[in-house]
């Protein structure tokens, strides 16, 4: 054989929460010197290695809008090949134990209803798996989640 084999892309495992409170979904801007700067996304991020994904999901909402959320179920699985790489994303349901976020390691977090999320331009992988959870179940009518002792 004449060819050469072209290197299999890096995958890149990443977790995110939906989160829901009173019918809005927390999203969160991504910073400029970011991997596709400024599109919106529900918080999470990378799965390192020897990490649970409901470990690593605790520690990314943490260190990007400084909240404690408890780990429910996955809802939604995407694999999206970009150029250079290619990301294994899982959205899971999950519940904020804290009252308050804040753009710790993000440009901005805002609630938003999911009639407006044609407003907020998500990355292609993050597209596609928020059609996964839109499309099979209509959003929970969230409660007010309250911090637990």
């Amino acid at each position: 054989m004449s060819g050469t084999l072209s290197a299999m892309p890096r995958t890149v495992r990443i977790v995110a929460a939906v989160i829901v409170r009173d019918g809005k979904y927390l999203l969160t801007q991504r910073r400029h010197d970011a991997a596709q700067p400024l599109f919106w996304e529900f918080p999470g991020g990378k799965v390192e290695p020897g990490e649970s994904d409901s470990d690593a999901l605790r520690r990314e909402v943490m260190e990007r809008v400084g909240a404690e959320v408890r780990v429910i179920r996955p809802v939604a699985f995407q694999h999206h090949d970009y150029d250079d790489y290619a990301v294994e994303l899982v959205l899971y349901e999950a519940d904020l134990q804290t009252e308050n976020v804040e753009p710790l390691r993000v440009k901005a977090v805002e609630w938003v209803h999911p009639m407006n999320f044609d407003r907020y331009p998500f990355p292609p992988a993050d597209e596609a798996a928020r059609g996964q959870v839109f499309s099979s179940t209509p959003p929970r009518k969230g409660k007010k989640d309250k911090a637990k002792a």
